[in-house]
């Protein structure tokens, strides 16, 4: 064979084999029931047995055009299973024929993407309920339309982490810090964060269909990342006081220190309000507080206090952020409106912050570029999930409308008081 034929088969194989793109299937979410199978690396998506439950793939495609679809599974020998796929408006129906350990392949055929931009992959069961569908392994795809085509291959399901990076210029001695946060969009295991500053984090949380929280919690001094029963009595912080109705214990896991919250039905849709304040009592403490606005009561609520030790400062590396804690369900989308910043410094004036950068965890930087920041109402926005076209740039400064609203019902009292 001439070496010039050769050199063809050789490129046009390796054209080919760039066209393929794989898709694990521990990378999908399970539609209405996130916990309606099982999902893990090992065993890719198992014990699917529900009919009325749908896998769902998200892929960012870059050119429209023809896309070969298929599908590799494990199915017991003597055993079928049927499928419809559905991609950009069309289904497809095939049949898979079970050879026990080895893998079978399941091919849909061919869809046309008219259009570049999110695609939705719909996989669903059209077996009898109570019949297994086997262990799904890897949507494979196959074409023009797979190259460039940019999916999560990542374990990791959950949406990027986002963040407001507040930067207060010069100021020191920043004794409070005062926030909004409407949460817009909110579904379960969404945490969004109020006040945060480099010793801890205050905010509202969706912990299940039925049970919402504000939480408040305080870094512990030294170097350890998971077990709090490691870190000793001088680098502990300590409980002051605590409101009405909040727990206080310990956490980890995440550095260590003392946690708090409250178990209310705090609103979407309906503003909250946030204050974290700062005493030093000497060179070496300071005691945080966080403090939440009740909107029917009408008044502010100690969640809780916290000595810290090795400290003695006042609040720096302001920030905000909102996180999906929970990956099952990091295909939905998660909003909300964090407005009408004020830090308080310690000469008695409260100043305005209407500026913000934006960031994002390593999640954010390749896996899931569903990301963003701007300003919407006269106010600062976070959003992640929802597979929305688009994202905003790591580091893009952004600038709100002022209010000249201060939180005047906060008393000086209880900022040097507490």
């Amino acid at each position: 064979m001439k070496p010039k034929i050769i050199l063809g088969l050789f490129l046009l194989a390796m054209c080919q084999a760039q066209a393929q793109l794989r898709v694990p299937a521990f990378t999908a979410y399970l539609d209405p029931d996130p916990d309606g199978a099982s999902v893990s690396p090992r065993s890719g998506i198992s014990d699917w047995t529900d009919p009325a439950l749908k896998v769902l793939w998200f892929g960012d495609i870059k050119t429209p055009g023809k896309l070969d679809c298929s599908l590799e599974l494990r199915l017991p020998a003597g055993t079928e299973s049927k499928f419809r796929l559905g991609v950009a408006g069309t289904f497809r129906e095939a049949i898979a024929k079970g050879m026990g350990d080895d893998l079978v392949k399941v091919d849909f055929g061919s869809f046309d993407v008219p259009t570049a931009g999110y695609q939705r992959f719909t996989l669903e069961s059209l077996n009898a309920p109570g019949q297994a569908t086997g262990n799904l392994e890897t949507l494979v795809l196959d074409g023009p339309v797979a190259v460039g085509a940019h999916f999560n291959l990542q374990e990791r399901r959950n949406a990027a982490s986002v963040h407001l990076v507040y930067p207060v210029g010069g100021a020191t001695n920043v004794n409070a810090f005062y926030c909004e946060v409407t949460g817009m969009e909110a579904p379960l295991w969404t945490y969004f964060e109020a006040c945060g500053w480099h010793r801890g984090y205050l905010g509202m949380q969706v912990n299940s269909p039925t049970e919402r929280r504000i939480i408040f919690s305080v870094w512990d001094s030294g170097k350890e990342s998971a077990d709090r029963k490691k870190v000793g009595a001088q680098d502990r912080v300590t409980l002051v006081a605590k409101g009405n109705g909040v727990f206080a214990g310990d956490f980890g896991n995440e550095g260590t220190g003392g946690h708090s919250h409250l178990v209310t039905n705090w609103k979407t849709g309906e503003k909250q309000r946030f204050i974290v304040t700062a005493k030093p009592t000497d060179a070496t403490h300071t005691v945080y507080a966080g403090y939440w606005f009740e909107p029917e009561q009408k008044k502010w609520m100690l969640i809780s206090s916290w000595n810290a030790p090795k400290d003695g400062g006042y609040l720096h590396g302001l920030y905000s952020f909102s996180e999906n804690f929970g990956g099952s369900n990091g295909h939905l989308r998660r909003k909300a409106l964090y407005g009408n910043q004020w830090f308080h410094t310690s000469d008695g004036q409260w100043n305005e912050q209407t500026t913000a950068t934006f960031s994002h965890d390593p999640t954010g930087k390749a896996d899931r570029l569903d990301r963003f920041m701007g300003v919407e109402d006269g106010q600062f926005f976070l959003s992640q999930g929802g597979f929305i076209p688009g994202f905003t740039k790591y580091g893009a400064l952004f600038t709100r409308p002022a209010t000249g609203r201060p939180p005047t019902d906060f008393s000086s009292s209880q900022i040097s008081g507490m």
